[in-house]
Order: structure tokens, then sequence, then C-alpha cells
């Protein structure tokens, strides 16, 4: 059985706006049921443990999907979900490969966090898949690959772009924009029309550029299972 860890932000505040944030629910519901209906075994960590803070839009019923209305009817991965292991526990041995979800909460705490950093590093090492979606490609700005060098230098990379995150009216408020971030490390930085399927796979980088890239981002990482 394949081993799949899922990392998720335990941030939960918008900037100065007052307002809610966290990982958005299809971008992980919907790659959790795509590997863990295939047999996957998927471990759920964040920075702090314990129930990791969900963007309290993402549950709006504008945004639902087959894989988040599953998801508001499975007590069991509620249950799961409520007690993440904390980051800094996990180790990437235990695991074939890590997924990021998205949401704007990674922009806060995912990107410089230590621990994160030092497991996709790690994951890469030792030639594992690394995947992300959404805001979550952030995670990989600061990683290095063995010769020290930015992890995304001249690789083909997506996630949740310039003018998504301008129609979403957060560009003022986000500590960074994915698509500039990527592009400051030397990331190729590639995107489709905004809100469509996007996936850009690199080796072993996999990234989706926007919650509706979510799913395909699964299936490219279970392919490469």
């Amino acid at each position: 059985m394949k081993k799949v860890l899922f990392i998720l932000t335990s941030h939960d505040t918008l900037g100065n706006t007052g307002h809610k944030t966290g990982f958005w629910i299809e971008e992980f519901a919907a790659p959790y049921y795509a590997l863990a209906d295939k047999g996957v075994a998927i471990t759920l960590a964040s920075p702090k443990g314990g129930q990791p803070p969900i963007d309290p839009k993402s549950a709006d019923p504008a945004f639902s999907t087959p894989a988040t209305e599953r998801f508001n009817q499975d007590a069991a991965l509620q249950a799961v979900l409520a007690n993440t292991v904390a980051l800094d526990s996990v180790n990437a041995g235990d695991f074939d490969a890590v997924f990021y979800p998205g949401g704007h909460g990674p922009l806060w705490d995912l990107v410089d966090n230590s621990a994160s950093i030092a497991l996709i590093e790690a994951f890469i090492a030792a030639d594992k898949p690394v995947a992300a979606v959404c805001h979550a490609s952030a995670v990989l700005v600061n990683a290095r690959d063995a010769a020290g060098q930015p992890l995304v230098a001249g690789r083909k990379v997506t996630g949740f772009s310039n003018t998504e995150e301008d129609a979403v009216q957060l560009t003022a408020i986000v500590p960074l924009l994915v698509e500039d971030a990527l592009q400051a490390k030397g990331g190729i930085y590639e995107k489709g029309p905004d809100w469509g399927v996007f996936v850009r796979e690199d080796g072993l980088l996999i990234t989706g550029q926007n919650p509706a890239s979510s799913e395909l981002v699964a299936e490219k990482l279970l392919a490469r299972l």
C-alpha cells in the first residue's frame, strides 16, 4: 500500500481584514478521495497539529462539488481531520509522496516553515514526488535541491495566478503572490485560463493552478505512485 502525507495549514487569519481563512475544502477533499478510493493510505499533518482551519468561503454552496458534498457527509474523515499530527513529528521516509492542499492559509505558515521545507527537500532527495495545488504551490519557494539551488529553478510550475488573486480582491492582503514568488526563484511559471483546470508536472514536482485543478493533480500523483 502506498502512503501519502497531506500537509494542511494551521493559519486562520486573512491578514488584517478581520476575516478568516484556512485550507480550501475542494483542494483537500477531491485529492483525498481520488487517492484514498484507490487504496492509498493518507496521513494528515499541520504545523500545529489538531484541527486545521477551513476557509469559511470554501464551504459556501456556490463552491460545492461532488467531493465537498461527500466530505460534508463524511463524519469519519472529519474526525481524522480534527486530529492532524504535528508537522515536525513526521518523517519523509515513512511516505511515498507528499501533497499540499491550498487555500490562503499556507501563504502565512507554510512558505517559511522549516519543518515543511526540510520535508520537501527530503522527498525530492529520495526521488519521491511533491504535489501542491493553488496557493500551496508557494510552499516550494524556499526549498532547495541537492546543489543548493532553488528547487523550482528551471522547472515548469503553476499555482494561483496573479489575475485570479486580483479577481478575489486579495492582492494587497496576501504576504506574497504565488505566481511572482515562483518566478522570483527561477520557476518557469505557466498558467491556463482563470479558474480552469491546469496542471504542470516537471520531474518530481506536480502543481495545479486553482481549486478546479486539484483532482487532476491527485490523478497525476497517483500515476507516479
